[in-house]
């Protein structure tokens, strides 16, 4: 005889998840509230006045950082006034452009003035027998030149021979590189000139690469402080000045 089916046992309640419990009596008197990112309560306190206080010192403060370089110019400019006098040489104002004429190198062979340009020009001029300022000017040119370091290629150091007289023999090696053009005196005296009381001779003139006469250099050179000049002019000029002539 089969077995009579056993009866299924009758699940009794367990107790109820705290998940699915009725909200207490305290969370269903207060309206509901996110915990993250809520918005402000109607009855929260607003800025109290040193939080007021301590901003507006913060947007002062960032006025007065935008508005120092400007307030700084004004007064640089206007009360402290710096020399604008920084020049050792004078400036030649205005400038005089290199002369459309043609001078005559030791082998001989006629050279355009203008070709010239392209490189900062230290000139000399004095006659071909070359006295003892004469020497001097031109040693101080060549070591004007050869301070300048690596700076040096863009400088063309160069004697402007005023007269017939032959060159001395002896100065010969020292002039291997140097540009040297024999040019007539009044094509010389129609283009450079001296400072009060000087002859053309006791000076150096600086040349600017665009071929223009621009600087005139005081007589006894100070050697440092040519230097501090064309130092600066070499920064200046050094967004389009390159070394050699194209």
């Amino acid at each position: 005889m089969s077995q009579p089916p056993k009866p299924t046992p009758t699940p009794t309640p367990g107790p109820t998840p705290a998940s699915a419990a009725a909200p207490t009596a305290q969370h269903a008197d207060q309206p509901l509230e996110m915990t993250v990112h809520s918005l402000p309560r109607a009855d929260a306190p607003a800025y109290s006045p040193a939080q007021a206080k301590r901003g507006r010192w913060k947007m002062l403060l960032v006025m007065a950082a935008c508005a120092a370089p400007v307030l700084a110019s004004y007064f640089t400019y206007y009360v402290v006034r710096p020399n604008t006098q920084q020049n050792y040489g004078e400036l030649i104002n205005p400038v005089r452009a290199l002369p459309d004429q043609a001078g005559v190198a030791i082998d001989g062979k006629p050279v355009k003035l203008r070709s010239l340009k392209g490189q900062w020009l230290i000139v000399t001029t004095a006659g071909g027998a070359c006295d003892a300022t004469c020497e001097a000017n031109l040693y101080a040119q060549r070591q004007l030149r050869e301070s300048l370091g690596r700076e040096k290629d863009r400088i063309d150091w160069v004697w402007l021979v005023s007269d017939a007289a032959p060159i001395r023999p002896e100065l010969l090696p020292a002039l291997q590189s140097a540009t040297v053009l024999r040019l007539p005196q009044a094509q010389i005296d129609a283009w450079l000139a001296p400072g009060p009381g000087h002859t053309r001779s006791q000076h150096l003139y600086l040349v600017d690469p665009q071929g223009n006469w621009m600087l005139r250099w005081p007589v006894k050179l100070d050697a440092g402080k040519a230097k501090r000049d064309m130092d600066r002019l070499l920064r200046a000029a050094s967004s389009w000045d390159r070394a050699g002539r194209e």
